[in-house]
């Protein structure tokens, strides 16, 4: 006689969140892949695609907050563990680190973190064996976590794990102990949604219940999809962090200026200059990052000539002003793209600068006498900004510095720095509401070509 069919088991409810977001920690962690390119696009995790929203939200949250906290989970967890996290079920450490970042930081009931951490090893082939340790070490997290947490954190000079360590080493060098803690303290936390708008940023904070930063940005707490917030859909603003808007503002008036936006995907600052009355080229390497540009474009209902090529070997011109965003480490967008911190290493700064100088050059080349170079990159260090400009100027006597001023723009005095260059640090604008407070770490230095 046939033995009857089982109905297959019901899913757990929140398991496939969970399980996804492992994966995607395992890919950041462990095969090195980016975070971006895990969650959207062609090569996103099947699973996380297929999650209904809410759920897809959970997994982006549990993987930010152990991205940001990873130093931190890492180092309360060997306290727990006698051996380490066993080198042959790399899944227990993924499990453990889900766990213990929603007992500690998200509003999760601790018994649904600890339960479904616990599933996750039991899924896999060689961790299913600990799960008896996840549960023990994870029901330790949370009756003494936040305790000890609090007390590893409670001094100055108490050491900052969320930064790699020889990134810390660095922002000691360059910043001081106490600017490089508080660069650390700010990656920790998850930042506001900024917002650049065509018009009237008072109304439109307003609108959205945020508020207007002191250079004209307007800043909320990020909650739910971006293209349901009114104004999303008609093009009225687009995403772009406060610091990251003020490079292409040091132009001053563009009004009818033949400019170029070299590696500008995915097009915040081309956004700006053309909505300021520019004539703005807009040149990037990636044909899917300049398919995302003409999109946002055309939301926007801006105009811009958009351009695939390698700029390095992209020969045009004369231009009447160049702005270069290049390609750097990043480390200034920790807060938002936690992963990078995990992902960079300090080898990589050597080859980036030679490729930034490039760029460079080739905008000398591109620009006219007398024309504008706006060159900004999202890092925190110093080669890939005030050390690089120090070296063009010094060199090449056909480029000279134009000092910022403090009255250029709405409150960007605190940035200008002693060569008249601009700096925001992840730090700086500090609030009660850590949700509102700081903005990415940016430099920018405005140059003429002679």
């Amino acid at each position: 006689m046939a033995r009857p069919r089982l109905a297959p088991q019901p899913e757990v409810p929140g398991l496939a969140a969970r399980r996804v977001a492992a994966d995607i920690v395992d890919g950041v962690l462990r095969r090195g892949r980016p975070l971006d390119e895990q969650i959207d696009g062609k090569q996103a995790h099947p699973g996380f695609v297929a999650l209904p929203d809410r759920d897809r939200a959970l997994a982006r949250r549990i993987i930010a907050t152990v991205l940001r906290r990873l130093g931190t989970l890492r180092h309360l967890l060997s306290a727990f563990l006698d051996r380490g996290c066993p080198e042959d079920a790399p899944r227990v450490e993924t499990a453990l680190l889900i766990g213990a970042a929603q007992i500690l930081w998200l509003d999760v009931p601790d018994h649904a973190a600890v339960d479904l951490a616990v599933r996750i090893v039991q899924s896999d082939r060689r961790a299913g064996r600990y799960a008896g340790l996840v549960n023990a070490v994870l029901r330790r997290v949370t009756q003494e976590g936040a305790e000890r947490i609090a007390q590893d954190q409670s001094a100055d000079a108490a050491p900052r794990y969320d930064a790699p360590p020889w990134l810390m080493q660095r922002w000691i060098r360059t910043y001081g102990k106490a600017t490089a803690h508080a660069i650390a303290d700010a990656l920790g936390h998850e930042p506001s949604l900024d917002l650049t708008v065509k018009s009237d940023p008072e109304a439109w904070a307003a609108r959205l219940r945020g508020r207007v930063t002191p250079t004209g940005t307007v800043r909320l707490v990020a909650h739910g999809p971006i293209s349901l917030l009114p104004g999303y859909a008609e093009g009225a603003w687009w995403v772009q962090d406060a610091a990251a808007a003020l490079p292409a503002r040091l132009f001053g008036d563009v009004r009818g200026l033949n400019l170029v936006d070299l590696c500008a995907a995915p097009g915040g600052k081309t956004a700006q200059l053309a909505l300021a009355g520019a004539e703005v080229t807009a040149v990037d390497r990636s044909d899917a990052r300049v398919s995302r540009l003409r999109e946002n474009l055309a939301r926007l209902s801006l105009p811009a000539t958009t351009i695939v090529a390698d700029v390095g070997e992209w020969q045009a011109g004369p231009f009447d002003a160049a702005l270069i965003d290049a390609p750097c480490t990043s480390t200034g967008t920790i807060r938002r793209h936690p992963d990078i911190a995990w992902l960079k290493r300090e080898g990589d700064i050597a080859t980036l600068v030679t490729l930034q100088a490039r760029l460079l050059a080739r905008a000398i080349e591109m620009v006219k006498p007398g024309g504008t170079i706006v060159y900004c990159t999202c890092s925190l260090e110093p080669e890939e900004g005030e050390v690089l400009i120090d070296t063009l100027v010094a060199r090449d006597q056909r480029i000279r510095r134009r000092p910022v001023a403090p009255d250029e723009i709405p409150g960007i005095a605190p940035f200008i720095t002693a060569s008249g260059d601009l700096h925001t640090l992840p730090c700086h604008w500090p609030d009660a509401d850590s949700r509102m407070a700081g903005l990415d770490g940016f430099y920018a230095a405005r140059l003429e070509r002679t």
